[in-house]
């Protein structure tokens, strides 16, 4: 029983380290948006260079897509270091973009709707990490509901349909709430079987960290377009 025992704390331990370098990875990419984002709205010139030409912005978006899919699916190619470097890289880029919010909305809303969005990120990734029932399904069916949206967001690009963003904002929040428990809860799965290569763990976490700062990032978005006061 004693030798039971200490496999169990020993393996808690080690989850719950797992889940500390997860976390503190997500947030410090979070902390690198946000200053990247602070620095390009306060600057007239870098405004200028990235948001002049939609050629410039639509290039960043098209760089974030290329990091995200680099850092995911070339796990097994790269180093953790060369990974943790395009992370931060991804992190600079994402807050390029993100800063036109500040001068669509009022900066008192952006923090407003910020607390919110990390309150309820918070809460959904507690019910993540405790909930004992399989979530595979449920997170394929969200991923359905993902592809789904995106199209509806390029249809209404193209169509401008009245009121159609604002369902879809509305179905954006419940979708990246859901996620984010989905997302926890498989992290804390892949926990208890971590694999012993230290290297590996490591990449492990940081694709973790990127899948929960997407989460916190779109639930963000989402709900700024509900919540948030926009500029005159």
């Amino acid at each position: 029983m004693g030798n039971i025992a200490s496999y169990e704390q020993e393996e808690n331990l080690a989850l719950t380290q797992y889940m500390s370098k997860v976390y503190a990875l997500m947030c410090c990419a979070l902390l690198v948006s946000a200053g990247s984002a602070w620095v390009v709205a306060n600057s007239e010139t870098l405004l200028s260079l990235f948001f002049s030409s939609k050629f410039v912005f639509y290039g960043l978006c098209i760089v974030e897509l290329g990091l995200v899919w680099a850092i995911s699916g070339l796990i097994d190619k790269m180093s953790y270091a060369t990974q943790n470097v395009l992370f931060i890289v991804y992190s600079i880029v994402n807050g390029i973009t993100l800063a036109s919010i500040f001068f669509l909305f009022t900066l008192s809303s952006i923090a407003s709707t910020f607390v919110i969005c990390a309150l309820t990120f918070g809460a959904c990734s507690l019910v993540g990490f405790y909930v004992k029932k399989d979530l595979s399904t449920f997170g394929r069916i969200l991923y359905f509901v993902l592809i789904g949206l995106v199209i509806a967001t390029i249809i209404n690009l193209i169509f401008d349909i009245k009121g159609f963003q604002m369902i879809l904002n509305y179905i954006g929040v419940l979708l990246f709430v859901g996620l984010t428990v989905y997302d926890t809860w498989k992290l804390k799965n892949a926990g208890y079987h971590l694999i012993e290569d230290e290297e590996t763990r490591k990449k492990v976490a940081l694709i973790g960290a990127l899948n929960l700062y997407l989460d916190f990032i779109n639930l963000f978005l989402y709900l700024l377009r509900i919540l948030g006061s926009r500029r005159d």
